[in-house]
């Protein structure tokens, strides 16, 4: 008996009671006099099986009774709506969001394991702000893609109520009085048409996201250029607060750049990378993705240039680069394209030594091989660009 006692106050403790329900716009309504009705451990979540204290009202005019489907604690450890499951950002579904930011909550399916899920959950979140983000999505960044596909208005025709089924058979007799839709339904075989909360909510087989997702892989994308010469990145809308400086430290985890150039005139920048590989994945990561001091920066390719440095006549024409600076003459990546200096430039020059930069490192370890980079020296960290003899720079 003592055993029975115990486990049904210990599975006391763990239903939900909350105040106020955690809802979307959408669902919320227009109307800013509503009355919420509210009933203490009225329904079980849909997602963890716990008792919760549910809430029901009616969002506007003609439009249909409404009522939370999940408990807060299994919204807030994704974020979204108690009553569409919806994201509360972006108003997307949890298996778009969860793809476009790669970031993903497993939660354990067995009930043992889920209540002692949801309780440690709930330690957690006790003290934090119930509006913001929990776990990775607090850290995620703003993505432009889900900004693209989110609507900008709330949509309140997801509040209508549902449609008539008498009227489906053609034996309505309310006509207008009827509180339900007199529309004609979806296809049995559409795929929107087959939906449940449990899928919506581990962002698994949802019909309305793999809809989404397929709008998101037909947005458009930046277009490699085919002349592989070209290695430079086109920056727009840099503002007077970007500095060369924020775009050097930001572009050289990609790879080793040749140069930066603000033009401040036309609010944009110009990175060359040495490499076309360092300029592919530059593109690639950067790409509506870049906010550099709050300002969100435009990643283009930048346009070929080789008529004004070709050499040579006919189909003998080769592209002249300008070297890298800091790296010995006669070097594979003199020029950026891994050609050797006979193709252009100076071919029998003597490769000079490049100064000391920085006192040594007491314990730090010999460097045997000359010195080609910045990143190679282990005296020097981070990007700061190299100075090189006054009759040698460009």
């Amino acid at each position: 008996m003592s055993m029975s006692l115990g486990t049904g106050h210990y599975n006391r403790q763990v239903w939900e009671d909350g105040k106020f329900p955690i809802l979307c716009q959408t669902c919320l309504g227009d109307n800013p006099y509503m009355r919420i009705m509210t009933e203490k451990f009225g329904a079980q979540c849909k997602v963890c099986n716990r008792p919760f204290t549910t809430f029901r009202w009616c969002p506007g005019l003609k439009m249909r009774y409404k009522k939370t489907e999940i408990c807060q604690t299994c919204a807030r450890a994704k974020n979204i709506c108690q009553t569409c499951l919806l994201d509360l950002q972006y108003g997307l579904p949890v298996q778009v969001r969860d793809q476009i930011l790669q970031t993903k909550l497993e939660l354990p399916q067995s009930d043992i394991n889920r209540e002692y899920f949801s309780q440690n959950l709930d330690n957690a979140v006790a003290n934090s702000d119930p509006t913001q983000p929990y776990g990775a999505l607090k850290s995620a960044p703003p993505s432009d893609v889900l900004a693209k596909l989110a609507r900008n208005s709330p949509y309140y025709k997801r509040n209508r109520p549902h449609i008539c089924s008498f009227w489906v058979k053609g034996e309505c007799k309310r006509g207008e009085e009827c509180p339900y839709r007199h529309e004609k339904p979806n296809d049995p075989e559409d795929p929107l048409s087959d939906q449940n909360i449990k899928d919506r909510y581990f962002g698994v087989n949802d019909p309305v996201a793999e809809k989404l997702l397929k709008r998101a892989s037909e947005l458009p994308r930046p277009i490699p250029p085919e002349d592989k010469t070209i290695t430079t990145i086109y920056v727009g809308n840099v503002g007077p607060l970007i500095e060369e400086k924020d775009l050097r430290d930001y572009f050289y985890q990609f790879g080793e750049i040749r140069s930066v150039t603000v033009v401040q005139k036309n609010n944009c920048a110009f990175v060359q990378y040495t490499t076309r590989q360092a300029a592919d994945m530059a593109v690639d990561k950067s790409y509506q993705k870049l906010v550099i001091h709050g300002q969100k920066l435009t990643i283009r390719w930048g346009k070929s240039h080789a008529k004004k440095g070709t050499t040579g006549d006919g189909d003998e024409k080769k592209v002249q680069l300008t070297p890298v600076p800091g790296l010995p003459i006669g070097a594979p990546d003199y020029f950026g394209l891994g050609q050797s200096s006979s193709s252009a430039g100076p071919s029998r020059a003597q490769p000079f030594a490049i100064p000391q930069l920085a006192p040594p490192i007491i314990g730090a370890p010999v460097l045997n091989q000359q010195i080609h980079y910045p990143s190679q020296d282990p005296n020097r960290m981070g990007s700061v660009g190299i100075k090189l003899p006054a009759y040698n720079r460009e």
